[in-house]
């Protein structure tokens, strides 16, 4: 974390291209996006991965931003599998920074706050609140893969739910996304966005259906 700091702070073309990702994505447009990750030219398939990377480790940044741009730039199948993968990637990240180096790192590049907050969560659910997070693929998951670090929750668990959860929607924005242009993408980028929250109320129904079922079965042994 210090060294990352340290690069910020004393190399000016680090800061610089730090504060433009910022900039760019606080716009949410995804037309900014697009523009800035096709200006590297042969290099944009990797300047999207390593995006991805980032914005997954250190920077609260919208994922869906990039995946609607790789659909755009690279077509909506190669699109899906560059937002797929490369999320993936920086959800791995997370997790070992997290199991490495702990909770006080992990609240260094997050919040105390946040990490309490999905505490409980985690501690009630297990892997499926790893399953909901990435059910909703235009919030930033960060912290719930640096929270699945710091359990117990083994590495294959996580990862299988981190990939089983995300590529569903990954596939629906990529789809979709790489079709839409100007203001209809606003449009549909909401109607995106009641998919998953849609999605998530299916998967809260099963977790809640799940845990009373436990609760029946545990009194059924203790009568």
């Amino acid at each position: 974390m210090l060294i990352v700091i340290l690069m910020y702070s004393f190399v000016p073309v680090i800061k610089v291209n730090v504060n433009q990702i910022i900039f760019i994505f606080s716009q949410l447009d995804v037309e900014m996006v697009k523009g800035y990750i096709l200006g590297f030219g042969i290099w944009a398939p990797i300047v999207s991965f390593l995006l991805m990377v980032f914005q997954s480790v250190v920077a609260p940044l919208p994922a869906f931003l990039i995946t609607f741009a790789n659909a755009a730039l690279f077509g909506w199948a190669y699109g899906a599998i560059l937002s797929w993968s490369s999320a993936m990637v920086g959800a791995v990240v997370c997790f070992y920074i997290a199991r490495y180096f702990g909770r006080g790192t992990v609240e260094k590049l997050t919040s105390r706050g946040a990490l309490e907050g999905v505490d409980k969560f985690f501690e009630d659910y297990g892997n499926y609140a790893v399953l909901i997070a990435r059910l909703l693929p235009f919030i930033s998951f960060d912290i719930v893969s640096y929270a699945a670090g710091i359990t117990g929750m083994g590495f294959w668990p996580f990862f299988i739910a981190t990939g089983i959860g995300q590529l569903p929607a990954t596939i629906v924005y990529s789809y979709i996304g790489g079709m839409l242009t100007g203001t209809v993408k606003a449009v549909m980028t909401a109607l995106l966005i009641l998919f998953a929250l849609s999605a998530l109320t299916v998967m809260l129904k099963k977790v809640w259906t799940d845990k009373k079922k436990g609760e029946v079965e545990s009194v059924g042994q203790e009568i």
